[in-house]
C-alpha cells in the first residue's frame, strides 16, 4: 500500500468535498459532524482527550498526568507514553466502530498536548502542562506527539497542540480575559513550543479562549493564518475551545452577532468549531459574510485528517489490534515505570530514605492517603486498578502495622450551620504520635484544581486555580500538629504545582516528595521510592516559591519576575532539581562539533554512588546580548542516562541552534552579540541548586 502522506489526503478530501452541497459542506465544521449517508460518510465526533491516557471513555491506562510527565525530563519515556494511548486509543475507536457508536470521546482526534506554559503557580490548569520551560515543553510535547501520531502509513491518531496562545489563566476570565503581551515575550516563551510541534509534524491546533492584545485568539487571521499556516506552513486542522466562539459576542464583545462571529472565526482560519456557532454558517453566508470557498477551505483541511486517519480505507495495520490491550500488565509496568521516574525527592535529610522494611509502625494521615482523585488529576480515564498512596504502602511493607487516617478535609468546609467546620486533626496526631514513621499526605486534587472548577470558591480556590502557594490552612494545622508529636516525618505532596508547606512543617520533615496526581497505580510507585524499590530521578518542571508574595499580579502577562528564566525572588526549589539515592559525577566535557543548525556536547557521566540510578541530564545555555533582556539561563538540551552504581559513560548531546538563539524587542531570534556559555549537570548552575545538591555544572564556552 502506497504510504499516505497530506498531499495525497488533501486530493482526496478536495475530491470527496467536491460532492457535497455547501449545505453539507457547513455541517461538517462542527465538532459533531453528521453523517452524509449519501456519500458513506458517518457521523463523527472530533472531540476526544488523552493528556495522559485515553480519557472519559471507558477503561484505560491511566499514566501521571502531564506535569508528572514532564517531571521525568525523559523525552523517550514520554514518546513510550503516548504510543501506548494511542495503541489503546485505536483498541477502542476499532470497538466503537464495529458498533456504529461514534459518539464523543469515542473518536481518534486527542486535544493534547496543553503546551501552554506554566507561567503562573497559581493556575488550576498548570497540571495538564508540561512545565513553565519553552524548550521543555517543545522537546517532550513533540515526543508525546509523535508517540500519538506514530510513523506508519496512516496516523495512528491525531494529536492537537493547544490552547493557541498565551493563555493560562486566570480560570475566572477566561471567557473575556484580554492577555496583553509584548513580541519579545510573545516569542521568546509564548509561541516556541507551537513552532516546534507544528516542525514536529502535529496535524492539529486549537485556538485558545482568551484574545490577545485585543483580538480573540479563535479569530485572530494574525495567529491563525499568518503565523501558523503562512510562516510556520502548518498543513493540519484548527479547532476552536469549546464555546470560544460564543465568547467573541458574550464575553470579548467583538461581535454583535452570532452569524459575524462565525464568520470571523472561519475567515480567520478556524476549521472546526467546538461548539454551536458554526450552525450559523449557512446564515453568515447568505449574508455575505463568508464564501463558499470559505467553508469548502475548512472542510477540505478536516476530511485530510480523516483521509489520513484511515477512516476510508478497508484494511490498515490498527484494525485488528485487540482488545486486551487495553489497561493491560506490559502498559500498567510502564505506568508504574513512569511514575516512579516522575517523583520528585526534594529533601531527604541525612539519608533518612529509603526506610528500613523492617520499621514496626508506620502511620499514613491526611487527606491523600486513600484518594483516587489525588491519583487521577484532570482529563482522566478509568483504570482497571487504583492503588493509593496508603494501598502502596501496605504492599511493600507487609510486616508493618500500618494505621490510616485522613486527619482532615482538603480544604475548609462547612457542613451546616450549627456543626461549623469538619476536622479529624485529633484521630491524624494520634496515629502520628504512636507510630515510628509518619507518611504525611497531603496536596489538593481535581475536585478542587482545575479548569473553570464551578462551585469551589472559598478562601483557597477561585475557579478552580488557587489563591495561595501554601497549603490550605487545614492541612497546614494538621501537618503542624503532627510534626509535634512525630519525629520522622515524610511529607507526600499531591499536586499539580508548587506548594509551600511552610517553615516549620518544611525544616521538621525528614524528607519530602513531590509526586504530582501520579496516576492509576502511583500510591505503589510513591511505595517504592520510600522503600528504596525505585530510586528517584525525577526532576522539577516548575519552581517552587517561597509563599505568596513573591508572584506577580495572575493577569500580568509579561514575563518579568516569573519562571526560573526571569524570577527576581530566591526560589524554594529551583526548576530542574531533583535528588537521587545516588551520585552522579560530570568531567571531562567539550564542544564536539558546531554547525549552523546544531551544537554537539560530549560528556563523561560516572555513578559513583551505591545505587543504581537514572540521571536526568540538563545542559543551560547563558548569553547576553546588548539589544534585549535575556534568560538567566535557557535549558537547551536534556537526556536520561540509566547507570549501574560504579559505572561511567561517555554521552553525546545534540543542541538545537534555536534555543541558542537570543530574541529581540521586535520578536526576531539571532545570534547573541555577547557569546555563549554552556553548564552541563544533573540541575540548572543556579546558586540555590548548588547548595542544595552540593554539586557544580560544567561550563563551556562556546
Amino acid at each position: 500500500m502506497k504510504k499516505m502522506n497530506f498531499n495525497t489526503a488533501k486530493l482526496m478530501a478536495k475530491k470527496i468535498v467536491s460532492k457535497m452541497t455547501i449545505e453539507e459542506k457547513a455541517s461538517q465544521l462542527l465538532y459533531n459532524s453528521p453523517a452524509i449517508e449519501r456519500l458513506g460518510i458517518h457521523e463523527y465526533n472530533w472531540w476526544n482527550e488523552s493528556s495522559h491516557g485515553v480519557a472519559r471513555a471507558g477503561t484505560a491506562t491511566v499514566f501521571p498526568h502531564s506535569i508528572g510527565l514532564a517531571a521525568t525530563f525523559d523525552p523517550e519515556r514520554i514518546f513510550e507514553v503516548a504510543d501506548v494511548i494511542s495503541t489503546e486509543a485505536r483498541v477502542k475507536f476499532n470497538q466503537h466502530d464495529k458498533r456504529s457508536d461514534y459518539d464523543i470521546y469515542k473518536g481518534l482526534t486527542f486535544w493534547a498536548p496543553n503546551i501552554n506554559i506554566f507561567r503562573d503557580p497559581r493556575w488550576g490548569r498548570g497540571q495538564e502542562t508540561l512545565g513553565e520551560d519553552p524548550f521543555l515543553t517543545s522537546v517532550m510535547a513533540t515526543a508525546y506527539i509523535n508517540g500519538i501520531q506514530g510513523d506508519g502509513e496512516f496516523l495512528k491518531a491525531a494529536a492537537c497542540s493547544k490552547h493557541f496562545a498565551v493563555h493560562s489563566g486566570p480560570e475566572s476570565q477566561r471567557h473575556s480575559f484580554d492577555a496583553k503581551v509584548n513580541m519579545h515575550d510573545l516569542w521568546e516563551t509564548y509561541l516556541p513550543a507551537f513552532e516546534k510541534t507544528v516542525e514536529g509534524g502535529v496535524v492539529g491546533v486549537m485556538g485558545a479562549y482568551n484574545r490577545i492584545n485585543g483580538e480573540p485568539c479563535c479569530a485572530n487571521y494574525g495567529l491563525l493564518s499568518e503565523i501558523l499556516r503562512q510562516k510556520w506552513r502548518f498543513e493540519g486542522y484548527v479547532t476552536s475551545d469549546c464555546g470560544a466562539l460564543k465568547d467573541i459576542v458574550t464575553g470579548h464583545k467583538c461581535a454583535s452577532s452570532t452569524e459575524e462571529a462565525a464568520a470571523m472565526a472561519l475567515k480567520s482560519g478556524c476549521d472546526l468549531n467546538c461548539g454551536d456557532v458554526y450552525s450559523k454558517l449557512i446564515d453568515a453566508y447568505e449574508e455575505d459574510l463568508i464564501t463558499e470557498e470559505d467553508i469548502t477551505n475548512a472542510a477540505e483541511h478536516l476530511y485530510t485528517i480523516r483521509f489520513l486517519l484511515g477512516e476510508f480505507e478497508q484494511n490498515h495495520p490498527y484494525k485488528d489490534l485487540p482488545y486486551d490491550l487495553l489497561d493491560c500488565k506490559k502498559h500498567r509496568e510502564l505506568n508504574l515505570k513512569t511514575a516512579e521516574e516522575s517523583i520528585v525527592l526534594l529533601k531527604n535529610e541525612n539519608n533518612f530514605l529509603p526506610i528500613n522494611r523492617d520499621v514496626e509502625k508506620i502511620a499514613v494521615v491526611g487527606p491523600n492517603a486513600i484518594s483516587v482523585a489525588a491519583l487521577e488529576g484532570n482529563y482522566y480515564g478509568y483504570a482497571s486498578e487504583y492503588i493509593t498512596v496508603a494501598d502502596g504502602i501496605r504492599r511493600e511493607f507487609p510486616d508493618s502495622d500500618i494505621k490510616v487516617e485522613r486527619g482532615c478535609k482538603l480544604v475548609k468546609e462547612k457542613l451546616c450551620d450549627w456543626n461549623g467546620f469538619s476536622n479529624m486533626y485529633s484521630d491524624g496526631v494520634a496515629a502520628a504520635e504512636s507510630a515510628d514513621i509518619t507518611v504525611l499526605c497531603l496536596g489538593l486534587d481535581c475536585t478542587v484544581e482545575g479548569e473553570e472548577i464551578q462551585g469551589a470558591d472559598n478562601e483557597y480556590l477561585d475557579h478552580g486555580d488557587r489563591k495561595s502557594l501554601f497549603l490550605p490552612e487545614t492541612q497546614q494545622k494538621l501537618a503542624e500538629m503532627v510534626c509535634d508529636v512525630c519525629e520522622n516525618v515524610i511529607v507526600v505532596l499531591m499536586c499539580g504545582g508548587s506548594i509551600d508547606v511552610g517553615e516549620k512543617v518544611r525544616n521538621h520533615a525528614k524528607a519530602i516528595l513531590c509526586s504530582w496526581y501520579p496516576g492509576a497505580i502511583g500510591g505503589l510507585a510513591v511505595a517504592k521510592i520510600l522503600s528504596g524499590k525505585a530510586n528517584p530521578c525525577g526532576r522539577l518542571p516548575i519552581t517552587v516559591y517561597y509563599g505568596d508574595d513573591v508572584m506577580p499580579d495572575f493577569s500580568d502577562y509579561s514575563m518579568h519576575g516569573r519562571t526560573y528564566r526571569y524570577m527576581t525572588s530566591k526560589p524554594l526549589y529551583p526548576f530542574g532539581y531533583g535528588l537521587s539515592y545516588t551520585d552522579f559525577n560530570y568531567v571531562n566535557g567539550c564542544v564536539s562539533y558546531v554547525d549552523s543548525e546544531k551544537v554537539t556536547i560530549d560528556i563523561e557521566i560516572a555513578n559513583t554512588g551505591k545505587f543504581s540510578g537514572t540521571e536526568k541530564m540538563q545542559v543551560y545555555a547563558e548569553f547576553s546580548d546588548s539589544r534585549t533582556a535575556t534568560p538567566h539561563f535557557q535549558l537547551c538540551a536534556v537526556k536520561a542516562i540509566r547507570l549501574e552504581s560504579g559505572e561511567s559513560k561517555m554521552i553525546s548531546v545534540d543542541i538545537d541552534r534555536y534555543w541558542l538563539k537570543a530574541v529581540l524587542p521586535d520578536g526576531t531570534r539571532t545570534d547573541p552579540d555577547g557569546g555563549i556559555t554552556l553548564y552541563i549537570g544533573g540541575s540548572q548552575p543556579d546558586r540555590v541548586s548548588s547548595e542544595l545538591t552540593g554539586k557544580q555544572c560544567i561550563k563551556l564556552k562556546l
